[in-house]
Order: C-alpha cells, then sequence, then structure tokens
C-alpha cells in the first residue's frame, strides 16, 4: 500500500500541506445522510472511510484514459496481481475522473479493502448490482477548500452529484477490483466548471469523497467509502500514460465557444443569471443549445435534473447545484418546473 501510495506522479503528503500533492482528508469534514434523514434532512459528519486510501494518478495522455486497471502493466494492476500471488485478496475501487481537455488529463482515485466485503451491504449490492442501480447510487461529494471566489461560486460550499444521472459512467469489474470512468465531458454544465476550475487549478484546494446513497431507513446513516484531497496541481507534472493500442479512443469533445461565453457571462453577472443571453433559456429552466454545434447538441431537460428521476448535481443543503435546479428534498417545484426560491441561499443562486 505505501508503494503504490507514494508511486505516482504526484506525492502523498500532509492534509495540511500537500502543495501539488494530494493527501487524505478528514471524514468528518463532509456531511453525509443521518440516520434520521427521511424524517428530519438532519446530516452529520462523515466520519471513519470503508476503505482504505491506496492511490492517486494524475495522468494525461494522446487519447481518453479508461479501464486503467485492465492494463496488467499498470502500476496498480501490477500490485494488485502481486499481492493476488502471494495468497492476499485485496480489493480495488478506482475512480477514474476523465477531464475535458485537449490534453486527456485523468485524476484517478484508488481505495482497497483488505476485508471481505459484508454481504448484503450496499457496498455488496453495488458490486453485484446492474446498471441501473449503480447509477442511482454512486455519490460524489465535492468541497472547495481553498480557491477563488468564482470557483467557489460556481461549484458551492458543498456540491453533491450521482455520478451515473449526470454523467456517462463505466463500469469495469475484475476479480479483485471495480473501475467506475467518468466522462465529465459528457455533461454540458460539468464540461464548463472543469473548463473554469482548470484555469485555476494551480491555486485550487478540492476535497472529494465518494460514496454510495443511503435511500431507505435501513441504508442510513450514509459512509464513505473514501476521500481524496488534490492541492495546487501543477498540469505540467502530470504522468504521461500510454494507451494500449487496442483501448484508444476519441478525445473528449470540447465545450462550444458560444455556450461557454454565456456560462461565463452567468458567473461574471450573477444579477442577470435568470436572464436570457446567446443561450437561450426555456421556460422550465432548461438550456437550449441552439448556437452549438449541431454534432455536440446536449439540452438539458426537466428530466435531467430531477432527482427523483434522473437527478444530477443535487442541492442538499441549501445550495444550488451546477445545472441550476434545487433537489427536491429541499424545495419545490412548480406545475411548469420553474424553480421556487425555497431554502436556497439567495448569495449562492445563478
Amino acid at each position: 500500500m505505501e508503494d503504490v501510495k507514494s508511486g505516482g506522479a504526484v506525492p502523498f503528503l500532509d492534509p495540511d500541506n500537500c502543495p501539488n500533492g494530494w493527501a487524505t482528508p478528514p471524514g468528518d469534514t463532509f456531511m453525509v445522510r443521518g440516520p434520521d434523514y427521511l424524517a428530519t434532512k438532519v446530516k452529520i459528519p462523515g466520519g471513519e472511510y470503508l476503505l482504505k486510501p491506496l492511490g492517486f494518478d494524475w495522468m494525461k495522455s494522446p487519447a481518453k484514459i479508461c479501464e486503467i486497471l485492465n492494463n496488467k502493466s499498470h502500476r496498480v494492476r501490477k500490485a494488485i496481481d502481486g499481492e493476488v500471488l502471494l495468497g492476499n485478496q485485496p480489493f480495488v475501487w478506482a475512480f477514474n475522473l476523465q477531464l475535458p481537455s485537449k490534453d486527456n488529463y485523468s485524476a484517478i482515485f484508488y481505495f482497497v479493502s483488505l476485508e471481505p466485503v459484508p454481504e448484503g451491504s450496499l457496498m455488496d449490492q453495488f458490486l453485484k448490482g446492474d446498471e441501473a442501480f449503480r447509477k442511482s447510487r454512486l455519490k460524489l461529494i465535492a468541497n472547495i477548500v481553498r480557491g477563488p471566489w468564482i470557483v467557489r461560486t460556481a461549484v458551492g460550499e458543498q456540491a453533491i452529484c450521482i455520478l451515473g444521472r449526470a454523467l456517462t459512467c463505466k463500469y469495469t469489474q475484475g476479480s479483485n477490483f471495480i473501475e467506475i470512468d467518468v466522462d465529465v465531458g459528457s455533461s454540458i454544465v460539468a464540461n464548463a466548471i472543469v473548463h473554469l476550475a482548470f484555469g485555476y487549478v494551480q491555486t485550487l484546494t478540492v476535497d472529494l469523497a465518494f460514496l454510495i446513497e443511503g435511500q431507505t431507513e435501513s441504508e442510513l446513516p450514509e459512509r464513505l467509502l473514501g476521500a481524496v484531497r488534490f492541492s495546487e496541481l501543477n498540469p505540467g507534472s502530470a504522468g504521461v500514460y500510454e494507451v494500449p493500442s487496442e483501448e484508444q479512443q476519441e478525445s473528449a469533445p470540447f465545450l462550444p465557444a458560444r455556450l461557454w461565453q454565456g456560462f461565463s457571462n452567468m458567473l461574471h453577472n450573477p444579477g442577470n443569471s435568470r436572464e436570457p443571453s446567446s443561450t437561450s433559456q426555456s421556460t422550465n429552466g432548461s438550456l437550449h443549445k441552439e448556437d452549438a454545434d449541431e454534432n455536440t447538441r446536449k439540452s438539458l431537460h426537466k428530466e435531467d435534473v430531477d432527482d427523483n428521476t434522473a437527478g444530477s448535481l443535487l442541492k442538499e443543503d441549501g445550495y444550488e447545484s451546477a445545472t441550476g435546479s434545487f433537489d427536491k428534498e429541499d424545495t419545490e417545484e412548480d406545475s411548469n418546473g420553474s424553480l421556487h426560491n425555497g431554502d436556497a441561499d439567495e448569495n449562492t443562486k445563478w
């Protein structure tokens, strides 16, 4: 484990001092659904992680990086296979955030369990479940610990996302690992936020936690699988990943320039965020991408942001999601799909 932790392109450091490095933040910095959440909406500190931190890869490649644990020459796969040969049975969870850029950057987080997964647990259900179950349950919590105002405004104090609902995910499972490849460029809004944040990446400290959402009383309180803090990452420090020829894929699409301009205007002019711009807005709050390239049209419909049907970036604590929609746990939606202010902080609206 220690060899893998220190074997990536950026070092494993103390969470209070990790420039151009990664660390494990305290679990209590994340708020998760408590035992009575369904009745009270009360959240509690995340507490201890279910998995142990194993490693972090900051890489780029001529093609999109995916199914990295199927590559037997990759350092983490080698470590897994080496342990199996010794008679051990570690199980590794890998979360690969594929960032939309011409250089195909990936931030890959690895966690490991050294004990068998408890039968019937949410982890067990996720590993044995179908794609529909996985899409509806895997949750990401993002906290901007330090960073410029514009990024903190775009992301919110604690952004919450059901990954499979908001983004295209690919699940690859082996006997001793599961890998979730998350195509951040598959969402217009996530694409825009990452493009924005990437410009400030050397000034950002970000905490990311992964968990499986508890949706019934017996599944609460929620437990964090694991979390990573990365700080002041230098794009130039990213390692170069040689993609095996059979895994060559098309590069992630770029955000159309006119749509990005409209998004940027919303951030710089929050008082006019509800007014029409170069990207027109329909009466139900969805974005029509009429000015964008027809080949990359991805309009946001109401069914893509309703928490109970498709979800997106959720607003569970009074913070508005990156889509501009609200989680139905905290607000109400009127008959035409427009959003009431509810309990959202006026300063967090776009």
